[in-house]
């Protein structure tokens, strides 16, 4: 027998117990991590972000060449072959994100990419263990990189076809439209990411000619529908729901950069 807050209880009665109960959830259907029996609240995908991001600034520094082959760019020839996405590398919609602009022809920091990384990895340590949280740690990957993939894409169609896009900020961007949907569905006061995002906004456009604003918008709008398809989806058949949302959205993904290079290549 065990003792109970109803008194005696056989070990039998108690696993049976312990195997009903079902998991505990997020506001948003996400799965909360566990430990020692009890519900642990983590954000091991942000920082697993941060690490990446990290590591291949590094990388980055030590070998400058991999800003060229990494990067977003829609097409340009070098030694009389053809590179970027219109040629088949379509890889470079997701790496471009976890490269900064951060590396000269001389192996040193230039340009934007110090102040780059490092306001993104500190919007990603603002933002990210808390929605992380709040969507659990599946959603908020997913997130993550829809927002990385729908800025990518809004470069692809609005950028000239050979200048060069680096940086996180698309993902970024895409979190803080995260953050402003689910506050607004939680009834929060969006009012200070409201802010955030109008003012990066403003620095995008005023800069423009350093800053890929393309990216920031297309990652902003990205992250903040897919949210929106979490943050409403009905309770009934929430998960279901969810992944169709993501993977309707990674759809429309790929038929808008078939579209875009089937246009750049007539």
């Amino acid at each position: 027998m065990r003792a109970a807050s109803v008194g005696q209880q056989c070990v039998e009665c108690v696993k049976a117990g312990g195997q009903s109960a079902p998991p505990a959830r997020t506001a948003f259907g996400g799965r909360v991590a566990s430990g020692g029996g009890r519900p642990a609240v983590g954000a091991i995908v942000t920082f697993s972000l941060i690490a990446i991001n990290v590591g291949l600034f590094i990388v980055e520094l030590a070998k400058p060449s991999l800003a060229t082959d990494w990067g977003m760019v829609a097409g340009y020839t070098q030694d009389g072959s053809p590179h970027g996405v219109v040629a088949g590398e379509w890889y470079r919609l997701i790496t471009s994100a976890f490269l900064p602009p951060a590396v000269t022809g001389g192996g040193g920091l230039g340009g934007l990419g110090f102040m780059d990384i490092l306001f993104n990895m500190w919007a990603l340590v603002f933002v990210g263990p808390a929605l992380e949280r709040l969507l659990g740690s599946l959603r908020f990957l997913g997130v993550y990189v829809v927002s990385a993939l729908g800025g990518s894409v809004m470069y692809y169609y609005l950028a000239a076809p050979n200048a060069i896009a680096l940086g996180a900020s698309g993902a970024i961007f895409g979190l803080f439209g995260a953050w402003f949907v689910a506050s607004r569905r939680l009834r929060l006061d969006a009012r200070g990411i409201s802010t955030l995002i109008v003012i990066n906004l403003v620095i995008s456009f005023v800069w423009r000619s350093t800053i890929a604003w393309q990216a920031h918008v297309g990652g902003l709008l990205a992250g903040a529908l897919l949210t929106a398809a979490y943050a409403y989806a009905p309770r009934k058949n929430r998960g279901l729901l969810q992944v169709a949302a993501t993977a309707a959205i990674v759809a429309l993904i790929v038929v808008a950069v078939a579209i875009r290079t089937h246009q750049l290549q007539r």
